[in-house]
């Protein structure tokens, strides 16, 4: 069912699931189909988490993280929601890098991106070869010595080129920088390289529309407008959540929620023993983001250019560019009018670029409105070299920051992508340190983008599920003693 704002909760739970981002959300519908009873609390007024949404002057609807994901999407959903929602995946025909070093179009695939790379940027097969098949045997439990900087000079020394053209998606897809461990960019890429890049047809508010009806269709609980203030332990273990003062009681919860904010707010430091809150503190959240949202007046058109561009005024690749809030670098998404078929046809384009939480939250307000106002400008007058006349198409333009994304989310340090790849043993490992206590969080980077965090979700549904089942066992055998 669905609660409304003020409805009390008396019932209760299996497992209780904070916050419905991907990895909650598919948490919450796998175990309701194994009959588990789950409540999903979310803070916003909407499902989704960064898989969301807006509208301004209630026509135009904004996408704010659906810019495209692997293939294997296809297989999650069938598998995990049904067959509609999986239906409504399409592949992206054409994705555009556009810098000083390089020109290109590519459909994203393990093929194209070698031919590129041979005929184009003239390596040799063999070095090309040898580079997929390293990332095509990456796993979580490689060596995580070695970094991306240290990948690309192994394979393709001193190639600053190269490197543009094989890290600069996955900068934008999960936050990867030179810095990270390798096996957080190779696991990603080499899922996009698979059978390139796909979007959902129909915008995030279909999505996960459908996502909710299929959830309350199982069975699952659902409650917005609803910011969880603790989790409740008796005896160390997990007894439920504390939500307006009151305790709605369950056998597990699982947080998808900030990985920080899971650890250092809902459970507290002083329930986990003082190894897992000394590596906890050597975390460090992702880096975050800013966008800046343009919607054309109705009757206005763009031309047919693709479903991404990757646009740098930047001579070189590297992270500190990446992330300068001069904006050097953007990736813009482009929403063609069939994106919605069933609305006036709007087109929408949306800038996306890397940023740093700590610039932005270091500036006084009249600066921090004068960076947007910046980020604005940028994006407009980029794109108005691709499409000359862009300026007066537009009808409404908004934007936000890594400000917006904390207010929103939560997300420690407005992080768009969790944490960095430390983050993750600590995520998966949670329910040893508090019996009950479990987390899928975009976190890891590997486990962070739509299709990761859906996945992370199904991984740890099992580890409730398991954790549900010997709970049932320890007191069925506890009733026999007593007998």
């Amino acid at each position: 069912m669905l609660y409304g704002k003020r409805d009390s909760i008396t019932k209760e739970y299996d497992v209780i699931i904070i916050g419905s981002g991907l990895a909650g959300l598919t948490a919450a519908n796998k175990l309701a189909k194994q009959g588990r009873s789950v409540l999903l609390l979310e803070a916003h007024n909407k499902l989704g988490g960064f898989a969301t949404w807006f509208r301004r002057n209630n026509e135009h609807v904004f996408d704010v993280s659906l810019h495209g994901f692997p293939v294997g999407m296809i297989k999650t959903c069938k598998k995990y929601w049904n067959n509609e929602i999986a239906g409504a995946i399409e592949q992206v025909q054409k994705v555009r890098f556009i810098n000083p070093q390089f020109d290109l179009e590519t459909d994203f695939t393990k093929e194209h991106y070698s031919k590129i790379l041979v005929e184009h940027f003239k390596l040799s097969p063999e070095s090309v070869t040898g580079f997929f098949t390293a990332l095509e045997q990456m796993n979580f439990y490689d060596d995580q010595s070695m970094t991306n900087g240290q990948l690309f000079q192994k394979f393709f020394p001193d190639r600053n080129d190269v490197v543009r053209f094989l890290l600069e998606p996955i900068v934008y897809a999960n936050g990867s920088t030179l810095e990270d461990p390798a096996i957080s960019y190779g696991i990603v890429f080499s899922n996009f390289m698979s059978k390139g890049v796909y979007i959902f047809k129909g915008g995030t508010d279909k999505l996960i529309s459908m996502m909710k009806e299929e959830l309350l269709a199982n069975g699952v609980d659902i409650k917005l407008h609803s910011l969880v203030e603790n989790v409740e332990l008796v005896d160390g273990v997990v007894a439920g959540v504390r939500l307006n003062g009151e305790l709605i009681r369950s056998r597990a919860v699982l947080s998808n929620s900030h990985l920080h904010n899971t650890i250092f707010k809902l459970a507290k430091p002083e329930n986990f023993s003082s190894e897992f809150i000394e590596q906890a503190r050597k975390v460090r959240p992702n880096t975050s983001s800013c966008q800046v949202f343009m919607g054309l007046k109705l009757g206005e058109t763009l031309p047919e250019m693709g479903d991404l561009i990757f646009y740098s005024e930047d001579r070189e690749f590297n992270t500190d560019l990446i992330l300068s809030p001069k904006v050097g670098s953007q990736t813009f998404s482009i929403y063609y009018p069939d994106m919605r078929p069933d609305r006036p046809p709007y087109y929408a384009v949306v800038s996306s670029s890397n940023a740093r939480y700590e610039y932005y939250k270091g500036l006084s307000e009249e600066q921090y409105l004068a960076q947007k106002k910046y980020n604005e400008e940028k994006a407009l007058s980029v794109f108005e070299k691709l499409v000359p006349g862009f300026r007066d198409k537009v009808d409404v333009i908004d934007s936000s920051t890594p400000l917006t994304v904390e207010r929103y989310t939560h997300h420690t340090n407005g992080a768009s992508f969790g944490t960095k790849f430390e983050g993750l043993p600590l995520s998966m490992n949670m329910h040893k340190e508090i019996p009950g206590l479990f987390h899928a969080g975009s976190v890891g980077i590997i486990m962070s983008g739509w299709l990761g965090a859906a996945n992370y979700g199904v991984i740890q549904s099992h580890e409730v599920d398991n954790y549900l089942d010997r709970l049932t066992k320890n007191q069925s055998e506890e009733s026999n003693v007593q007998l």
